[in-house]
């Protein structure tokens, strides 16, 4: 096994490959040269490219659930609310972060077990097992959705700063009050997020109650 090199060091060297260049510019080649070692180097570590997603992906679990704990969530949908806005805040810190990191498969068993007292005290809510893991999964959906959307036009408008232009959308809404009404600014990032948040939070809430 090469010297020097950990999982730890090629996880750091990925995610600043994808902060340079996106998830497309992520490759065990690329890792390495920013580690200044050939590729092969890395397969001591990561089978390919797909294994090296995983690892991101599993650090950043990681970091979640550091900031994320299950004494903060004694109401369930307190704990998934905490969770979505970290999960939202590391994709956001990556580009193309929710289209990496969604899907991935999580290396860490720890981390896996760190779930079993989220699990304990919302079934001890009365909440049955298939519930909860039906609203994390949708909660886990509606943050990917949201900032890949975010992302994404966030890159499209700093390459081209016309292409959301209200006015040339405006002109060609004659007749259309209401359509021209919601294409106007609804609040910042955050405060959609929030609002949307809000509105999976009562739809889990009732299904649950159901």
């Amino acid at each position: 096994m090469p010297k020097g090199i950990t999982r730890e060091l090629i996880v750091a060297a990925a995610l600043d490959v994808l902060d340079d260049g996106g998830i497309d510019a992520v490759t065990v080649r690329a890792v390495a040269t920013r580690l200044g070692v050939k590729a092969p180097a890395l397969y001591w570590h990561v089978a390919g490219k797909q294994e090296l997603l995983d690892e991101m992906g599993t650090e950043i679990q990681r970091r979640v659930q550091a900031v994320v704990t299950v004494e903060h969530a004694q109401d369930w949908a307190d704990g998934l609310a905490g969770y979505a806005r970290a999960l939202r805040a590391e994709y956001l810190r990556h580009r193309d972060g929710a289209r990496t990191f969604s899907g991935t498969r999580l290396t860490d068993p720890a981390i896996l077990r760190a779930q079993e007292p989220w699990l304990e005290q919302w079934t001890a809510q009365g909440m049955a097992l298939a519930d909860v893991l039906d609203a994390a999964e949708t909660v886990t959906a509606f943050v990917v959705g949201a900032v890949i959307e975010e992302q994404e036009r966030a890159q499209s408008a700093a390459s081209d700063p016309t292409r959301y232009a209200v006015e040339a959308r405006d002109a060609a809404l004659e007749g259309a009050p209401l359509v021209v009404e919601a294409g106007h600014d609804r609040g910042s990032a955050d405060e959609r997020f929030e609002r949307q948040l809000r509105i999976v939070l009562a739809g889990v809430r009732a299904v649950a109650a159901d």
